[in-house]
């Protein structure tokens, strides 16, 4: 796949993954900072920005044996991965399988504990449903416009990338706990205190599932920690 990506500085190797519906442009001030001391690579992951989509349905290990893939391309080894968000969730997998290789792991507002959210996946079902049948009468247009307005009203990312729905429907649906349970490398996780999308007890069984984890809460930041602490965070890392 035609990939995007830029790459800043000399050194040792940052990989920087993003998350769902987002572009690698969310780390410009973070990488901007770091290239000062070292090499930081920041790609489109398939679907977002600029890079192609994927050909077919694709879930987390695809995305990691993509990540995999590229940063051996070019010829990097990382020596930090950070990522946010769904990026992290693909890192933790990546990993945990070997299709990733880092000396080190920072993990922003990191995705990928699912297990908490059976009632909410039903109840999205079951909303879903029911607006299905509601709209049914309605032109295709409107349908469209309807339920993206619902689905952003609960709370759900589905509409975020519509080209990748099935592919978001696996993401949301895997959780990677037991792939944090492999992992022992120096662990950094940085998550907001008043973060909704992944909040800090996530930090939290995350720090009690990877050896050596350390877990900051920094407090009156949201799910983009760094963006809201930028200067916080890029210290902190």
């Amino acid at each position: 796949l035609l990939t995007n990506y830029q790459q800043l500085g000399d050194g040792k190797t940052v990989l920087f993954l993003h998350g769902w519906g987002d572009t690698s442009q969310t780390f410009q001030a973070l990488q901007k900072e770091l290239a000062a001391t070292y090499t930081t690579i920041s790609l489109d992951l398939p679907g977002f920005g600029q890079t192609q989509p994927p050909e077919s349905v694709w879930g987390l290990n695809d995305y990691a044996e993509f990540s995999g893939s590229f940063i051996k391309k070019l010829e990097q080894k990382p020596y930090v991965i950070v990522a946010h968000s769904n990026g992290g969730a693909i890192a933790i997998r990546g990993l945990a399988e070997g299709k990733l290789q880092a000396e080190k792991l920072v993990l922003l507002a990191s995705a990928g504990i699912r297990s908490e959210y059976k009632g909410r996946k039903l109840f999205l079902r079951l909303a879903a449903k029911g607006a299905k049948a509601l709209t049914k009468p309605l032109p295709q247009a409107t349908q469209q416009k309807l339920k993206k307005r619902a689905y952003k009203t609960i709370g759900s990312d589905l509409f975020v990338a519509e080209h990748l729905q099935e592919t978001f429907k696996n993401v949301v649906t895997d959780d990677v706990q037991n792939d944090a349970r492999q992992l022992s490398l120096p662990t950094l996780l940085l998550y907001g205190q008043n973060d909704t999308a992944t909040p800090p007890r996530f930090g939290e069984l995350f720090k009690a599932a990877i050896t050596g984890a350390q877990l900051n809460v920094l407090p009156g930041a949201g799910h983009f920690v760094h963006h809201d602490k930028p200067v916080e965070v890029a210290k902190a890392v």
